[in-house]
């Protein structure tokens, strides 16, 4: 038998905690002193215990896991709803992470307003292209919708390339329609000398010149693309152009560590 205090040191909580989860019926005592009043715990119920700090700490209130463990959840039921749950934890924090990147990328933006630009943008014109694509919808043009979409797709247009035979000849190229609903077409494209053909799993499609486009080049994540692509539009605002077609993201260089991604953004322009 432990006293309280050695039963709370063994089960890594508090003194206070117990005596909590005495008051509302969710671990008893295994015995109390009747004329002290002092709590003593058997060690089979730190099993108890286990149980209810996992499901408290995975975000189950503690009338859920009076439910819980009231209705005696075997242990591989209870690991199944703890994976779950984790799954669902680890999620929610990807995207606190993803939001908190995004904050990030805004204030550096915010922050170098009215500094002096910092990005060289270079005029020039962009032959046209054949590629292979695959396309996919995205509900809007945020990263954390434009991600999910592109990544996959491009790992899928490389394997069906990869089956097919067809073999990669330029650097990938993805980019954009935008639907009236403010949903977004998102094209995945890798140049190749290729002709359409039937059963083929790809779009074989050619991209025509452009004949200005105003370029600048993205070092890092594209979680971090809205600064240079902010200027790349101040620019364009600034000396007299305007967007004329849908603007272009073309991977100049590739690494594992998206740190090392070097990225020309291109967007076709013509004179206001």
């Amino acid at each position: 038998m432990f006293s309280i205090g050695d039963f709370a040191r063994h089960g890594r909580v508090s003194v206070r905690m117990l005596r909590h989860y005495d008051g509302i019926g969710l671990l008893r005592p295994d015995v109390v002193g009747p004329a002290t009043g002092y709590r003593s715990y058997a060690a089979g119920q730190l099993a108890r215990l286990n149980r209810i700090v996992a499901l408290k700490e995975l975000g189950f209130t503690l009338e859920q896991v009076r439910r819980i463990l009231d209705d005696e959840v075997s242990g591989a039921e209870l690991r199944g709803m703890l994976i779950l749950r984790r799954a669902e934890l680890e999620q929610r924090i990807a995207a606190d992470r993803d939001r908190l990147v995004q904050v990030e990328t805004r204030l550096r933006v915010i922050e170098k307003e009215g500094a002096m630009p910092v990005h060289d943008v270079v005029v020039k014109s962009i032959p046209a292209v054949r590629v292979a694509e695959l396309t996919g919808e995205a509900g809007d043009f945020e990263p954390k919708s434009i991600g999910p979409v592109v990544g996959p797709l491009f790992e899928e247009l490389c394997a069906r390339l990869e089956r097919a035979g067809v073999e990669p000849v330029g650097p990938a190229i993805a980019y954009y329609d935008e639907h009236p609903d403010g949903s977004v077409l998102v094209h995945a494209a890798m140049p190749v000398v290729a002709e359409p053909g039937a059963g083929q799993d790809f779009s074989i499609i050619d991209l025509p010149a452009v004949e200005q486009a105003a370029t600048v080049v993205h070092r890092g994540s594209m979680d971090e693309v809205l600064e240079p692509w902010q200027a790349l539009g101040r620019w364009i605002d600034a000396n007299g152009y305007r967007s004329h077609g849908p603007a272009r993201e073309v991977t100049l260089e590739f690494t594992q560590d998206p740190s090392g991604w070097v990225t020309e953004l291109q967007e076709p322009i013509a004179r206001r």
